[in-house]
């Protein structure tokens, strides 16, 4: 099957394209956010093919996976295809609902165009589709090869835009985190942390857009992995530090109340609950290392990407026998 999508989410993308098809990636020379083309800090394999837009036209396109409202203006206008009409389309939702919550309107409410495909339950609980058909897919992941030593009496977080996204990726509790062990923060855009927070060296330091397995190798050495999201949907990050045997802290928001269940980690919404478990965990690493194997366990059962990739199968293959 050849499968077109935008390369927008690195984690999410990088589990899919490890399927058994052909996946058509829109390049452009800027390279910008409609022409990203193949992940450079993430492992991709050959399958995976960059298009320009000019070319796209002359491509044979069996389904598209959408993943941005505006991505089906750019169908039609690349290539002079309707979704649902000339093209089997899936949108893929990622994110949780914004604005009026819980009575939030998707942007693809009441279509009978296409599929609305959550990446976690309680996304589809929260948004408001209408008459739209919706389904489930829940995230896998492609196991980590680093395996959680916890050698590090050090707390690691990773996360994208935590100064401009704030409140939302929980930045504003790091420092009561960072008085009790010093912190490492992952992901894109995070320099300027540590400025922001007013946290010294010692106690945060920051490392901004390291290749995906260079990061796990460095993630695994730490005592624990700590998860401050108070509105997102489920960070794949999460779901990696638990496939490599990492007990997690987390606010028991959103999936992660699903994602974690108990003696995998520690989730409460009271952050005091989190202070305490993270400086227990430091100081007993026998404890951290139970939490942790755990951990693994329900990761490699629930989020493997074996499931995942057969999920989506059935679901493409649905969809394109539906539209012939």
């Amino acid at each position: 099957m050849n499968i077109l999508l935008w390369h927008v989410h690195g984690s999410w993308t990088t589990a899919l394209v490890h399927g058994g098809h052909r996946y058509l990636v829109p390049v452009n020379a800027a390279r910008d956010a409609y022409g990203l083309g193949r992940a450079r800090t993430y492992d991709w394999p050959d399958t995976v093919r960059e298009v320009t837009a000019e070319r796209l036209a002359r491509e044979d396109i069996d389904v598209v996976l959408l993943q941005r409202p505006e991505e089906v203006d750019l169908v039609h206008t690349w290539l002079g295809r309707r979704i649902g009409r000339d093209l089997p389309a899936v949108y893929v939702e990622h994110n949780t609902p914004k604005g009026e919550v819980p009575g939030t309107r998707h942007p693809f409410a009441d279509r009978d165009d296409l599929l609305v495909a959550h990446v976690t339950h309680f996304n589809e609980l929260f948004w408001d589709t209408g008459a739209t058909r919706t389904t489930v897919i829940e995230h896998g992941v492609v196991e980590p090869v680093p395996r959680w030593t916890g050698e590090l009496d050090r707390l690691a977080v990773v996360t994208n835009e935590p100064v401009r996204r704030w409140r939302v990726t929980g930045t504003d509790l790091m420092p009561r985190f960072a008085a009790v062990a010093p912190l490492d923060v992952y992901g894109l855009g995070v320099a300027g942390l540590p400025a922001r927070l007013g946290l010294p060296v010692d106690r945060l330091t920051v490392h901004d857009d390291v290749p995906q397995d260079r990061m796990h190798a460095q993630v695994a050495r730490h005592r624990a992995y700590l998860h401050l999201c108070r509105w997102t949907s489920l960070g794949l990050s999460l779901v990696e530090a638990m496939a490599m045997g990492m007990p997690v802290l987390a606010l028991a928001s959103t999936e992660a109340v699903e994602a974690v269940p108990a003696q995998a980690g520690v989730l409460s919404t009271r952050v005091d609950t989190l202070v305490d478990a993270a400086r227990w965990l430091i100081d007993e690493p026998e404890a951290a290392g139970r939490l942790g194997a755990r951990a693994r366990e329900v990761a490699r059962t629930r989020y493997g990407l074996d499931r995942f990739l057969a999920d989506w199968d059935r679901l493409l293959e649905e969809e394109v026998c539906v539209s012939r």
